[in-house]
């Protein structure tokens, strides 16, 4: 079967490949959900880790933007595509016991040095994909690191009990056994400055130390003693510190990091229950203290319930595990005695924002009410510490404070200074990051080459499926159910979410509508397979996705006027002249095919598109 490309524009992309232009990576989600329908998951994982060095991780902790835009949740519930993700990294990625010294030989013959040093500052997933992509160009990377260990917040601010620190130890290793050179409790400003990097032989610097500066509420009692910070709280519980927070802790904030010190705090044993001499005896209170909430943890949310940031699954298992959840409220004061907290002060929304949409919440006098607390922990957003950047560097700084930089590039005003992720940005998801990270890469290597990094442009290749052929009742399969641990043995830092099994996600997998299959209308005159109007498509259409109207009602836009006079001679005179018009809904269709096999005439063809290559003015 002849196969051609197609030449396509992101806007095409985005309107047909829905999951995968709302990737910051662009994964093909749709295509490797497709593979483990037919039961092909290595080839699944292949499509699946190719543009994200971190799979494995994202399989278990991404926020997917890619199910809030899936077409099938127009139908009942978008595909559960993380969680396929996970199924096919738990068989082939990292965490499935691949040799790293056997990844390192596959892949460093592959690698020809170009004998050029890169520095990364911060090995948190913005800094580490960006080492990872200019290793396997054959660059010299070197990242430094503040901390005793890699991995920034995937690291210390992400509980165990979502993600296992054995999974980013594994997906560190895979990165540096790539000749990554990684140096630990470096701090930029403290042990070096950006000068010294640039005098030692490095060429090009990528900034991308995170933002782990915690914003602080603005209200009477916010110094007190009881009142933490949310970075600096998992910061010391995922360094394995203990912290006192009492019996009564109170959570601001309605983002996944609040959630994350929310869901932690739940867990967090007394040191006298770890001390008790039958270990059996001192699980069973630190079970008791989840189950049945000796600790009484209260979160305080500005946002009515259906607007939360945080993921909604993270709110179901949240409330799961007796966390109250207060809605549409905010924080007036904290209230102490002798200077430590004994409560929180809120009162309720009247609005978030004002007439200009600027965030500006106001509040309802009288409706005040006082939680008692222990201990209050602030989650409102992190902010990056940019004290290390001297005059010197001649990094400029936009009016807001942050580092000015080129969006397109991520070059900063210094020559050769990238910068990217939460650093840049402010606090974004992990997978933002990561593609903030590749994107430095190939501007440092355009950078580093004397080249210009170009515009790409997508190639598709395009094939008949005349032979489509839907799974059968593929409409009516619901959402399979993501496995959860049971929440009487949600203690310390067992995992929550469990993953599919093989039948699980094979179900699942079948719900995919398969956006790259499309219905195609090309009919020609010369060879009989001319539209002859007859309705048979939209007739059997269980979607009615398809329209035939009168011409005369529709209003072209010039654009479109210009391309039918070209290419088919359009020039009506008058309006009865328009003829009929086929209009399809592709935000409805199903891709059952119904109406291809139909056709008469063969004017309508089912065609797919294969994966996709980047190609380069």
């Amino acid at each position: 079967m002849a196969e051609k490309y197609k030449r396509v524009n992101t806007e095409w992309l985005r309107n047909n490949f829905p999951c995968m232009m709302a990737c910051p990576v662009h994964t093909d989600a749709g295509r490797y959900v497709h593979l483990i329908a037919k039961g092909q998951y290595a080839e699944a994982y292949r499509v699946a880790r190719a543009p994200n060095p971190f799979a494995s991780i994202c399989g278990r902790i991404c926020s997917a933007p890619c199910e809030d835009v899936c077409r099938r949740g127009s139908l009942d519930a978008p595909i559960a595509i993380r969680a396929l993700k996970r199924f096919v990294t738990e068989r082939f990625g990292v965490e499935s016991m691949i040799d790293v010294i056997k990844l390192q030989e596959i892949l460093r013959p592959k690698i020809k040095s170009k004998n050029k040093w890169v520095a990364v500052i911060g090995a948190g997933p913005a800094g580490l994909s960006c080492a990872h992509d200019l290793a396997l160009s054959g660059y010299d990377v070197t990242v430094f690191e503040k901390h005793s260990v890699p991995g920034g917040m995937l690291m210390l601010g992400i509980p165990e009990y979502r993600l296992p620190r054995e999974l980013i130890r594994l997906e560190i290793n895979a990165i540096l056994s790539l000749g990554v050179e990684l140096k630990v409790n470096k701090a930029v400003g403290r042990d070096f400055t950006l000068k010294d990097l640039t005098e030692n032989g490095y060429e090009a610097i990528f900034l991308a130390m995170g933002a782990h500066t915690s914003r602080s509420l603005n209200i009477e009692g916010a110094q007190s003693d009881g009142v933490l910070h949310a970075i600096d709280y998992l910061l010391n519980m995922n360094m394995g510190y203990h912290v006192d927070l009492g019996e009564k802790i109170v959570v601001v904030g309605g983002g996944s990091v609040a959630f994350d010190v929310a869901r932690t705090a739940v867990r967090q044993e007394k040191p006298e229950q770890m001390a008790a001499s039958d270990i059996t005896s001192a699980l069973d209170v630190a079970r008791s203290a989840v189950r049945f909430g000796a600790q009484k943890v209260d979160m305080v949310v500005l946002e009515p319930r259906d607007e939360m940031l945080a993921n909604e699954d993270e709110i179901e298992q949240a409330a799961e595990e007796r966390i109250l959840i207060h809605n549409f409220v905010g924080p007036k004061r904290i209230v102490t005695r002798n200077g430590k907290v004994t409560g929180l002060e809120i009162w309720d929304v009247a609005t978030i924002r004002d007439e200009q949409g600027r965030f500006n919440p106001k509040y309802i006098p009288g409706s005040e009410k006082i939680i008692e607390a222990d201990s209050i922990i602030v989650a409102i957003g992190q902010a990056p510490d940019l004290s290390f950047i001297q005059p010197a560097d001649n990094i400029a700084m936009t009016p807001r404070g942050t580092i000015q930089l080129d969006p397109e590039t991520l070059a900063t005003t210094a020559e050769g200074i990238f910068a990217g992720g939460d650093l840049a940005f402010g606090p974004r998801i992990a997978i933002t990051a990561i593609a903030d990270g590749r994107k430095a890469a190939r501007s440092i290597e355009a950078y580093l080459s004397g080249s210009h990094v170009q515009e790409t442009e997508f190639k598709i290749t395009c094939y008949d499926t005349s032979s489509f052929q839907p799974p059968q009742g593929y409409t009516q399969i619901p959402r399979q159910t993501i496995p959860t641990l049971p929440l009487d043995r949600r203690v310390g830092i067992s995992q929550v979410e469990l993953g599919y099994m093989e039948e699980q996600a094979v179900t699942e997998a079948s719900r995919c509508l398969r956006c790259w299959e499309n219905t195609i209308f090309a009919g020609d005159p010369l060879k009989g397979t001319e539209c002859i109007l007859c309705g048979g498509c939209s007739d059997i259409c269980p979607e009615q996705c398809i329209e035939i109207i009168p011409g005369s009602k529709m209003s072209y836009p010039q654009s479109l006027l210009s391309l039918l006079k070209d290419q088919f001679n359009y020039r009506p005179q008058a309006e009865e002249d328009r003829g009929m018009v086929l209009i399809k809904n592709e935000e409805i269709c199903i891709r059952c095919g119904l109406c291809a096999k139909r056709c008469p005439t063969g004017t309508i063809t089912m065609q797919g598109f294969e994966e996709f290559t980047i190609a380069e003015e």
